[in-house]
């Protein structure tokens, strides 16, 4: 423990401790997300590190509460954690997307374009505020979202579009191997 408390009472402490809050909010921030997408094996393994490094940051952090510098870096850690945490999770685009799209006029090119391209679409034809439109509805993974979005944009970039996150799915051309 000595070497420890030499570390963090050193110039070096409230980068450490920085340091430190970075990883443990992003992986709090993770941990969060995940959840909310179902990985149950995974969230309590993130948990656990990120609690271990947790309590070593906030120990140290309360060890050293007359120093401006340790506290100026237990909360900048925070608040760059938060920050690392999304866009780590952004880079990951972990889980699935359900796209919409509807189209006055493209909308049957926007569908074969999404089909060349190896996603699952149903289209339909609707009625909207100014007449007849296309409606392209496709589930995909969401690392796969910026090449759907491009594609609707390059047949038609005044479409209106909405991206949801689909809780569960059964069955469907993403799953047809689990069938086989």
């Amino acid at each position: 423990m000595m070497t420890l408390d030499v570390l963090f009472g050193s110039a070096f402490g409230p980068l450490v401790i920085f340091a430190l809050r970075i990883v443990d909010v992003s992986l709090a921030t993770m941990r969060m997300l995940l959840s909310v997408r179902g990985y149950k094996r995974l969230v309590p393994l993130i948990g656990f590190f990120e609690v271990l490094v947790w309590i070593t940051a906030v120990g140290q952090a309360v060890k050293f509460l007359d120093s401006p510098l340790h506290l100026l870096g237990y909360a900048g850690g925070f608040a760059a954690g938060a920050a690392v945490g999304l866009w780590i999770e952004e880079k990951l685009a972990l889980g699935i997307s359900a796209l919409r799209v509807m189209s006055a006029h493209g909308g049957v090119e926007i569908a074969q374009a999404l089909r060349d391209r190896g996603f699952g679409v149903t289209e339909f034809p609707a009625y909207g505020k100014d007449g007849r439109m296309e409606v392209i509805y496709a589930v995909l993974r969401r690392r796969h979202l910026p090449l759907a979005l491009a594609q609707v944009s390059a047949w038609d970039p005044d479409a209106f579009v909405t991206v949801e996150e689909p809780r569960t799915i059964h069955r469907g051309w993403m799953f047809d191997y689990r069938r086989k």
